[in-house]
């Protein structure tokens, strides 16, 4: 994508009697709101870049300005305009801008400016960069990004693109789709049937969401063709709703280099207001990896240029628009919010308002401060506005206050009732998003695995439909290792009696993170698989716990692309410098679940390990058994690691000699090859037909019995197999409506059973109609109809009798 100035561009002029006339409505606002933070509300709706009819309005909060005691006649808003083609999609460019400073108006701790003559960017052309600078006592100049910005095409930490949001939303193709939800009363959206949860980068093989998009509209072609399925098809299918991980800008290098790079002098001239000069900038197309949760906040309101093909952000609504477009049954877009922490690069974003203080991932959020509370809430509702029916909030349990009375921490449970309080306006709808909350307070708490009832958010929010991560979902699940579902039997019968607002399913991206670290030397269920890939593999895309979640517990189920397509998995993120060394050392563990001789030898995989000396993955694999544990005997002192290393005998592959350079380059290079290796397009050759198909065919069976989501009645029974004998076996009877019963029978763990029939266990009540097979796992015969059977680790059965079953 490129753009030219055009010969007949008008001039930039700015008006500042209209921004004279927003400083004076904001006094009025904030003078006569009922309370200060419903004056924020109103006014946060202002904020940021606004084009509409060849005018452009801005406006930023900032009280650095009152801290700094800057005068008006020191801020400017800063306008760059291309003077030679910028195109998105390039990696790198050096492109020349015309600056040009504007007045502002301001009021307190708000700055407002309006021009004309100014170009917003669209889905084929690139517009305007903006900023607002100002100059301290010394002369020297300093800018304020803005944190509300519509397009970041490089990123949080660089001038905001002006952007066309209504000729944006025109464009929208789904516009049937919202129209068929028009009443008489603000729509509402509920839970799905069933959620596929998709990190973008690793989904496609071009990583991207017009990738993805394409990828929708590719199956949505076949299946209207009525054409063959394959397996990899198979596995975005029979699904409600599709999950995003995060979309907004994450963290950049710590080190550089920047996306936007300026040549020559530092900031800006002496320039008297609406003069121009020239500013050459070396631009990087953002190439950063990561898995999504390394947010600075600020930005929060765009999507994550990395994640731009074309660098637009129409992207988004384009995948909105295929997903609600999909043949059939249309899916839900949920999108996955971070607004429980920011990363510590936000304190260079952002001004010191905005946050507490420290903790364990970065910066706590000020959510008592009215202004702040009100731009958070903000950028949710323009990020929603993309076209998601449903949030997903990540780590609910941290949106915490401190209480001076008490001398404590607070959960702010009413910002978390404020956030599904948000109304959103898409395509002439008016709705609210489902919402679903990741929270397992008192986490991190030590006894919280024990303590934790995952309804805290649940219990206090006014919706009957919002729903929380349940007991399996979060964090440290372990399928893989024996005795794990029969110490998970409390939580399973919790489930059962009240997770009807749970999210249900063993793997997601923490799940299947965590089973990436486990000592191998630990009580591994070998039944499994052969190798620790496969035991890794089954254990997180297992028939039997999912024909446990599936046809068994109540809630909405929900299964991660990257485990039901077998690809791997880890803490994805490549930005780090001072502590990239000690985050590789963590993950050094999953080098033995999910890379084999033969994986790690496939020209294709871990390049840039073997340019560095790593031939083999067993030279590697040595230097990942010295690395974590010199990282915790030298307290993660880089020189004395680099030390220790160039003294092992035999010497060590990789360099000839191991300096701390050359350790940060090699966790870079871990990162990057683990991030290549983990694409799902890598595993699709290798996938089982098999389970794939039948997976497919047991969400489609969920789908049809929408009743299963229900908590169980007084009717229902679920049991385990006694005695135990070596082997956890669930049986479980759940009644629908007219009559319908389903008899599911689950082999989880342990030795195989003594031939019996499912149908004559106790669980399946008395004489009746005949029970019918509908589903059965892999490795079940197709000619096994009923009757006596031997079950295995892995194996089980679903029958069904009366009703419409």
């Amino acid at each position: 994508m490129s753009t030219t100035a055009p010969d007949d561009a008008l001039p930039i002029e700015a008006l500042p009697d209209e921004a004279v006339a927003l400083a004076d409505w904001c006094q009025q606002v904030i003078t006569t709101g009922e309370t200060a933070f419903s004056a924020e509300q109103t006014i946060a709706r202002r904020l940021g870049a606004h084009w509409q009819d060849g005018v452009a309005q801005f406006g930023f909060w900032t009280p650095e300005l009152l801290d700094q005691r800057v005068p008006d006649g020191d801020v400017f808003l800063e306008i760059l305009r291309p003077e030679t083609p910028l195109d998105l999609t390039r990696a790198h460019q050096t492109v020349s801008f015309a600056r040009t400073l504007l007045p502002v108006a301001r009021f307190e701790a708000h700055t407002f400016a309006v021009a004309t003559g100014l170009r917003p960017g669209r889905r084929d052309e690139t517009g305007d960069f903006y900023a607002l600078v100002w100059r301290d006592a010394e002369g020297a100049w300093h800018r304020i990004l803005d944190p509300m910005a519509a397009s970041l095409p490089f990123g949080a930490f660089a001038p905001a693109e002006l952007y066309d949001l209504d000729a944006m939303q025109a464009a929208r193709t789904d516009g049937s789709y919202y129209a068929a939800l028009k009443g008489e009363a603000q729509h509402k959206f509920g839970p799905p049937v069933n959620i596929l949860q998709i990190h973008v980068p690793t989904a496609t093989g071009g990583g991207t969401l017009a990738s993805l998009t394409r990828h929708y509209q590719r199956l949505a072609d076949r299946l209207r063709a009525k054409l063959p399925l394959e397996p990899g098809d198979r596995l975005f299918l029979g699904y409600d709703a599709v999950q995003l991980l995060p979309v907004e800008p994450t963290t950049v290098f710590e080190t550089g280099p920047s996306f936007w790079q300026e040549t020559g002098q530092d900031m800006l001239p002496e320039e008297l207001p609406g003069n121009s000069a020239t500013l050459e900038v070396d631009l990087t197309r953002p190439n950063t990896t990561n898995w999504g949760y390394d947010v600075v906040i600020s930005g929060m309101a765009a999507v994550n240029p990395v994640l731009l093909e074309s660098g637009r952000p129409d992207e988004l609504v384009e995948l909105a628009a295929a997903l609600h477009s999909f043949p059939r049954t249309p899916k839900m877009l949920i999108l996955d919010v971070v607004f429980g922490h920011a990363d510590n690069q936000g304190l260079d974003a952002l001004n010191s308002h905005f946050f507490t203080g420290p903790n364990m991932y970065g910066q706590n959020l000020d959510y008592r401060n009215p202004a702040v509370r009100a731009i958070l809430l903000e950028m949710q509702r323009r990020k929603v506005n993309f076209g998601a029916d449903g949030v997903r909030v990540d780590g609910a349990q941290d949106f915490k206050w401190w209480d001076p009375r008490t001398q404590e921490l607070r959960h702010d449970d009413e910002y978390l009732q404020s956030m599904a309080d948000l109304s959103q306006h898409v395509a002439g709808l008016d709705y609210r998003p489902w919402f679903v909350f990741e929270d397992g307070r008192p986490w991190p708490q030590e006894d919280w695995e024990l303590s934790s009832t995952y309804r805290a958010v649940i219990d206090s929010q006014t919706d009957s439909d919002v729903f929380q991560w349940g007991p399996l979902t979060f964090a440290h699940n372990t399928p893989f290792l024996y005795t794990f579902w029969l110490s998970k039997y409390w939580r399973i019968q919790e489930m059962l009696e009240r997770g009807e607002n749970w999210i249900s399913g063993t793997a997601n991206h923490d799940t299947l993170r965590r089973g990436t670290q486990v000592n191998p030397e630990l009580n591994i269920n070998t039944r499994l698989g052969e190798t620790r890939m496969e035991i890794l593999d089954k254990g997180y895309d297992n028939p039997a716990a999912s024909l446990l979640s599936y046809a068994t517990l109540p809630g909405v189920p929900m299964d991660f692309l990257n485990a039901t397509a077998r690809a791997s998995w880890g803490f994805i993120r490549n930005q780090d410098d001072r502590y990239g060394v000690k985050v590789v050392a963590e993950e050094a563990i999953s080098l033995k679940w999910q890379v084999d001789e033969y994986r790690y030898s496939v020209p294709g995989n871990f390049g840039r390990l073997k340019d560095l000396g790593f031939e083999t993955r067993e030279e590697l694999a040595r230097f990942m058994e010295f690395l974590p544990a010199l990282v915790e005997v030298t307290e993660y002192d880089l020189d004395e690691i680099a030390r220790m290393l160039n003294g092992a005998e035999p010497p060590l592959a990789g360099p000839q000699s191991y300096s701390v350079e050359h350790l940060k380059t090699i966790a870079r290079a871990w990162m990057d090859d683990m991030h290549d290796y983990c694409n799902v397009s890598h595993s699709l050759s290798a996938l089982d037909p098999s389970q794939t198909r039948f997976m497919h065919d047991l969400r489609n069976f969920r789908r049809a019995n929408p009743w299963l989501r229900r908590n169980l009645g007084a009717a229902d029974r679920f049991e385990y197999m006694k005695p135990l004998e070596g082997r956890t076996v669930f049986t479980a009877l759940r009644h629908g409506p007219d009559g319908q019963q389903l008899l599911t029978v689950t082999h989880m763990e342990g030795v195989e059973t003594p031939d019996f029939d499912p149908t004559a266990l106790p669980i399946a009540g008395p004489d009746g109609a005949p029970w019918t097979l509908v589903l059965r796992t892999p490795g079940i015969g197709s000619d096994y109809t009923g009757g006596p059977i031997v079950l295995r680790d892995s194996m089980g059965l679903v029958f069904t009798r009366g009703g419409s079953g």
